[in-house]
């Protein structure tokens, strides 16, 4: 297979195992170049930190997208994070439209809610926004939360496959190809990922570890990313990623008060041989 590249734009947490300081090393695992567009510079990331730095990098993000332009620059894929305005959604449409090679993946993680709500800063216009741009995903990764947001419907933590098989025919109509929707848990103990491609439905179910993560979200869509560029199908990277994971939470329960993120550096390696098996 030919060397790829992605591009993946999110923010860049200097410290807590987020967002592009988990994207690019964890794609570049997956043996895939990793081109980054930081959508704003944070000292740390803003759950559980206090009087953190924050660089609203939006007006960079266009001149950027020029540059490589008129350098004829492309890319093999793209994949977006957090991003923190509307703004911005209309700024990442625009760079999937002018820099993709003619065979483009776009992988779209809404990264906006979780726990049955929207994240501090965004409201209605955002989701609206948001939707727009999931649309254009040939892969769409939200959680449940995400997926409620996106499809107008109640959120609920009890729920069975006929509300699953909702949220994932409402996704469709908003335009988005396939999806991979994530932390869904039909029995207790247990959680997985439902993954529909080309009109496909499967379910990966793996064990649920109650020790929770920052950054997890951030970790699987970068490795899912990662593995379908590097050839593998929706599901297969479904589950790299996701067993992926939970060798993370795993290595960060060994180690006390490491409470900001999740240990993905040391496991590295058990990506890259799941990549290459």
């Amino acid at each position: 297979m030919s060397y790829k590249r992605l591009l993946t734009i999110q923010d860049i947490s200097c410290v807590g195992q987020c967002s592009l300081t988990v994207a690019l090393p964890v794609v570049s695992a997956c043996g895939v170049e990793c081109a980054v567009l930081p959508s704003a510079v944070l000292s740390t990331h803003t759950a559980g930190f206090s009087g953190y730095t924050f660089r609203d990098l939006t007006d960079d993000m266009p001149t950027i997208k020029e540059h490589w332009a008129k350098e004829n620059i492309k890319f093999d894929a793209i994949y977006t994070g957090y991003l923190g305005s509307t703004k911005q959604i209309d700024y990442v449409a625009d760079i999937f439209d002018s820099v993709g090679t003619e065979s483009c993946i776009k992988v779209v993680d809404p990264a906006m809610a979780d726990n049955g709500k929207l994240y501090p800063g965004f409201d209605a216009e955002f989701v609206e926004a948001m939707k727009g741009l999931c649309g254009k995903a040939d892969y769409l990764v939200p959680n449940i939360t995400e997926a409620a947001f996106l499809c107008d419907m109640e959120y609920k933590t009890d729920y069975d496959r006929a509300y699953i098989d909702e949220l994932i025919e409402k996704m469709t109509v908003l335009g988005a190809k396939n999806i991979i929707l994530t932390g869904i848990s039909y029995e207790e103990g247990k959680t997985g990922v439902v993954v529909f491609e080309k009109g496909v439905y499967s379910y990966y179910e793996h064990e649920f570890l109650p020790n929770s993560c920052h950054g997890t979200g951030d970790i699987y869509a970068s490795a899912f990313a990662g593995a379908l560029v590097r050839g593998k199908n929706a599901y297969d990277a479904a589950k790299i990623a996701a067993d992926y994971v939970l060798c993370c939470i795993r290595a960060t329960a060994e180690e006390d008060n490491h409470w900001y993120g999740a240990k993905f550096e040391p496991v590295l390696g058990e990506l890259i041989k799941m990549i290459n098996e």
